[in-house]
């Protein structure tokens, strides 16, 4: 019996039915009543979601775009900016900024680990932490797992004239971010991560203190104009044509996110991660984050020794229709990852330990087959 594949990733990730019903529907014109009041309901929607009250803008792109648009607009050649790396898209961040000309220095923080907000006090305290225009940080690192402390970091920032920009791709509405009450001033997401959409969209929360770099941003910009986006936001719509069937299914998942509850979510992610991690321990296997950085909304594990694990992982996508991660770059076939965010619940994920067991044990790991699932199901709470 053929189902519909399970994508247990960090993105794309599962699409509810109602997304999918929108997106289906014939196309509006993006210059109409009709269209605008979708776009309205969305934003007001999304800045509940963010939990601000600063303009969130929208763009047609990919996270990494908007991690672009975002150094574009705040800084100017030369600015000096704090890149905190824990993983692949920490690295991302910091090679957009040198691109574009910025003076980065690298805050290189071993993979599997989350940075400590001392250390970046202590950076900033420093002759290297003079004239700091911006630090860059990933919220939720999927390449390894972790997740770092931006509320303590936007603390350190709250009487400097520094900007923290976070790249919360893949954490908005699946792991608590505060915008405005933890001093964030720009956070970037994505839609195909906890947000429930189809890749395409991404969004930029622009705080009063950002505003005011950008005015005297130097860079050169046209598509990617915060301004404009600004001044366009005011009348319902986007300075260029937006992506009109992604907006109205994001007005969709944006109304169910509002219906489940922001502290339900996030508790249910919680639970997820917790039955997850404990599984895995209990099939004998070891995580690869540090405990006190793991993410709730992606595993990772390491890949036991003599085991081929793209193997199993290609057993668990062709044989059970089941799809979960490799590593990246140097971690590539030495640890394997499990997402659980967005439109995911308890029966995803016990049937994604299930599969795992019968792919590793096919591949010759030596486990007792029902030990993960067992230590889940103690762990999962079924109502959340």
């Amino acid at each position: 019996m053929k189902r519909d594949k399970l994508l247990m990733t960090p993105g794309p990730t599962m699409l509810p039915y109602k997304v999918r019903e929108a997106m289906s529907r014939q196309i509006l014109h993006h210059r109409t009543k009709e269209f605008e009041a979708y776009f309205s309901k969305m934003n007001d929607d999304l800045k509940r979601v963010y939990q601000t009250q600063n303009p969130v803008l929208t763009f047609a792109s990919s996270g990494t775009g908007a991690m672009e648009a975002a150094l574009v607009n705040a800084f100017s050649p030369g600015d000096k900016v704090l890149a905190i790396s824990v993983g692949v898209f920490g690295e991302r961040f910091a090679k957009i900024a040198a691109r574009f000309g910025l003076d980065v220095k690298l805050m290189d923080i071993p993979w599997g680990k989350g940075v400590n907000p001392e250390d970046v006090k202590t950076f900033l305290e420093g002759d290297e932490g003079k004239d700091i225009k911006g630090i860059l940080i990933t919220h939720n690192e999927t390449s390894t797992g972790v997740v770092n402390d931006i509320k303590a970091i936007g603390q350190l920032l709250k009487d400097k004239d520094c900007l923290l920009l976070v790249d919360a791709v893949s954490s908005l509405a699946g792991i608590e971010i505060k915008t405005d009450d933890w001093g964030l001033d720009m956070v970037i997401t994505g839609s195909q991560k906890a947000l429930m959409l189809p890749p395409g969209l991404a969004f930029v929360s622009v705080s009063d203190k950002a505003w005011d770099f950008i005015k005297k941003s130097k860079m050169p910009k046209f598509y990617y104009d915060f301004l404009s986006y600004k001044k366009s936001l005011s009348d319902n719509t986007t300075p260029f044509t937006p992506a009109v069937s992604l907006v109205i299914a994001a007005s969709e998942a944006m109304n169910m996110i509002i219906e489940e509850g922001l502290d339900k979510i996030f508790a249910r992610h919680k639970n997820l991660a917790l039955a997850c991690r404990n599984a895995v321990t209990a099939m004998g296997l070891e995580l690869f984050a540090e405990q006190k950085y793991a993410s709730d909304l992606i595993t990772s594990i390491k890949a036991p020794a003599g085991i081929e694990i793209d193997k199993a992982r290609g057993i668990m996508n062709l044989e059970h229709d089941i799809m979960i991660a490799e590593g990246q770059q140097h971690l590539k076939g030495k640890i394997f990852r499990i997402g659980h965010m967005g439109y995911v619940d308890c029966y995803d994920l016990l049937r994604t330990i299930s599969a795992l067991e019968f792919s590793l044990k096919k591949v010759g790991f030596s486990m007792e087959l029902g030990a993960g699932v067992a230590a889940a199901q103690q762990s999962i709470d079924p109502y959340l």
